[in-house]
């Protein structure tokens, strides 16, 4: 196994190097960018962006430039958007700002020796670097991701466990028939229905509409701040886990009709042993392996996925808010650094799976195996 885990360590570089080049690569042809949009801030509003321009140190030279009339320089305002009737040495310093006077490949070698080091850069558009940005964005995608997984985990082995004793019955029937409408319910759509319903959107007003904690947190007792902590999360937690059911409840169920079913239950069952002993004593264990070894992988897939509607609904600040405002506004580090991030987490917690497999089965040997 430390034979395998030391391979799938290796395989980590190349395939972390492998999505930052593709995705690096796409974003190069996309339209606009962090210059263009300096440019629209300059024609819009001229003080306010060369207010920006001015941190560089540079900043009264510029000025004073943008006031006079310069010689149009058509090899640089012709590339991009909006640009003419600007000084094109206003232009070349903004490029020099966002590091767009050094050419693609230069600027992704750069990028790539900071992130060896875990230097993820600075917003372009935010006065705090990467890495602060995602630290003061995790609690709300830890608060939402944790709570989700555990609640869908905590309903659906019982479910499932019991869907299975009870296969073809009429609880069978109605519980499956439940859990695929839920499943069927986008998580953003029940969220509007709850913030309708229960959020004072017409109905009632029983639960807060805005962020993780109140205003007044701090000055809470311990059971207060806990109590308003889940009184905050209820809402946006129940629509993550509306569809979260279907996937996982019926996983266990057949996982354990197809435990049921083999030999060694019906020679447990002859020798007389009780039916809970037999199913909790035997069954389970073997049952659970895909469930309990696959925890890791619904942890991250939830944490970083899927919960950029539900944080804009309920005013949620977090990591996919903050990934989706990186890609509209091209804030180049946010969106990269994130990405590296995610992706590194993604890798690490894979190869977790795939120890806990062993750790749960002894059975399973990915040492044989060819990565």
């Amino acid at each position: 196994m430390t034979a395998y885990i030391i391979r799938r360590l290796f395989l980590i570089v190349p395939t972390l190097f492998g999505i930052v080049l593709i995705n690096f690569v796409i974003v190069q042809f996309a339209p606009g960018g962090p210059v263009e949009r300096m440019i629209a801030e300059i024609q819009g509003t001229g003080v306010a962006a060369t207010a920006r321009i001015a941190g560089t140190g540079e900043g009264d030279v510029i000025a004073r430039r943008a006031e006079r009339r310069a010689t149009e320089d058509t090899s640089i305002t012709s590339r991009y958007r909006g640009a003419r009737g600007l000084d094109p040495e206003i232009i070349r310093e903004i490029e020099r700002m966002f590091g767009f006077d050094k050419p693609v490949h230069e600027r992704f070698l750069l990028m790539l020796k900071s992130y060896a080091m875990l230097d993820f850069g600075k917003s372009f558009f935010r006065d705090k670097s990467v890495i602060a940005l995602v630290v003061e964005k995790m609690p709300v995608s830890i608060s939402l991701g944790l709570w989700t997984t555990l609640i869908i985990y905590l309903v659906s082995i019982p479910l499932g466990i019991a869907k299975a004793v009870r296969d073809g019955s009429r609880f069978d029937v109605a519980t499956s028939a439940a859990i695929i409408v839920g499943y069927a319910i986008p998580g953003f759509l029940f969220a509007i229905l709850l913030v309708v319903l229960l959020a004072g959107g017409s109905y009632f007003s029983w639960f807060p509409l805005r962020g993780l904690v109140s205003p007044n947190w701090r000055e809470l007792s311990v059971p207060a701040l806990v109590l308003d902590y889940f009184w905050h999360m209820a809402l946006p937690v129940a629509s993550m886990v509306i569809g979260g059911f279907a996937v996982l409840s019926m996983l266990t169920k057949n996982s354990f009709l197809d435990e049921i079913n083999k030999q060694y239950v019906m020679t447990a069952r002859a020798k007389g042993l009780p039916e809970k002993h037999v199913l909790y004593g035997h069954v389970f264990r073997n049952a659970m392996l895909i469930i309990i070894a696959g925890f890791p992988g619904a942890l991250i897939s939830i944490l970083f996925t899927g919960a950029l509607l539900i944080e804009i609904i309920f005013s949620l600040d977090g990591l996919g808010l903050l990934g989706f405002e990186a890609a509209i506004n091209r804030d180049y580090p946010v969106l990269f650094g994130t990405l590296f991030i995610f992706t590194l987490a993604g890798l690490i917690l894979n190869l977790v799976n795939d120890v806990m497999y062993t750790i749960i089965d002894p059975r399973i040997d990915f040492e044989s195996r060819e990565v």
